[in-house]
């Protein structure tokens, strides 16, 4: 059956998150972040970097990075000046390498070198904000976290697991609310890498999506107009 012959009605916003984790529990029972890391200091690095870049560009420029500066210690010892000509194709890079060498200074001097599980112990250091700190405290340390990027934001809207949330950390509220305990980190993957690839910002693979029986989205602009005849 084609995305379009299926018309949905409305439902309870649980039974929308029991099909949502149904569905991806079946079909997409592992799910990771794209970012390369072999340790939680470079996973934090790449995070960082991360931010309004694309995994891709990312990954392409960390091996450079990470044999450099393979430890806290050795990348607090650099300069934002250094830092720069490995990171200059990313976005703000400017900024991003003050970042790096603040929050590797701040690692060595502050939590010896060791990168810290807790949420707000992260966002202590230059560069990590509520996205970064939830993304490390979940992937690393399997705390019951959720990280809400554009990706996260935009599909969580739109498929209706949130309801008119304006600001990310509202969407966090509402996913934590709803989602199962256990399925918080691996979910924050499910819905970014849906965004990444079926449910993209400008127009979504709406004729591909395996979710139009439960999207809010598709429910409004799509199932509605044909059932008008629009």
């Amino acid at each position: 059956m084609l995305a379009q012959d299926c018309y949905i009605w409305p439902m309870l916003k649980q039974e929308r998150y029991r099909l949502f984790v149904e569905y991806f529990s079946q079909h997409q029972p592992v799910a990771e972040t794209e970012l390369h890391y072999t340790n939680p200091y470079e996973l934090l690095v790449a995070v960082i970097l991360s931010a309004q870049c694309t995994d891709k560009r990312i990954n392409q420029v960390t091996p450079a990075l990470f044999d450099r500066f393979p430890t806290p210690e050795s990348l607090s010892l650099s300069t934002s000046e250094e830092v720069f000509t490995y990171i200059r194709s990313v976005s703000y890079p400017n900024n991003k390498a003050k970042h790096l060498v603040g929050m590797a200074k701040m690692l060595v001097h502050d939590f010896g070198g060791e990168v810290p599980s807790d949420v707000k112990e992260l966002q202590k250091m230059p560069g990590v904000g509520r996205k970064t700190a939830n993304v490390i405290a979940s992937v690393v340390f399997d705390v019951p976290a959720i990280a809400v990027d554009t990706h996260v934001f935009r599909v969580s809207n739109r498929i209706g697991l949130t309801n008119n949330a304006r600001t990310p950390l509202a969407v966090e509220k509402q996913l934590i609310k709803f989602l199962p305990r256990e399925r918080l980190a691996i979910a924050h993957h499910w819905i970014i890498l849906h965004g990444r690839y079926i449910c993209i910002a400008r127009k979504p693979k709406c004729d591909i999506c395996p979710l139009t029986h439960f999207c809010k989205y598709y429910e409004k602009n799509i199932a509605g107009k044909l059932i008008s005849g629009n």
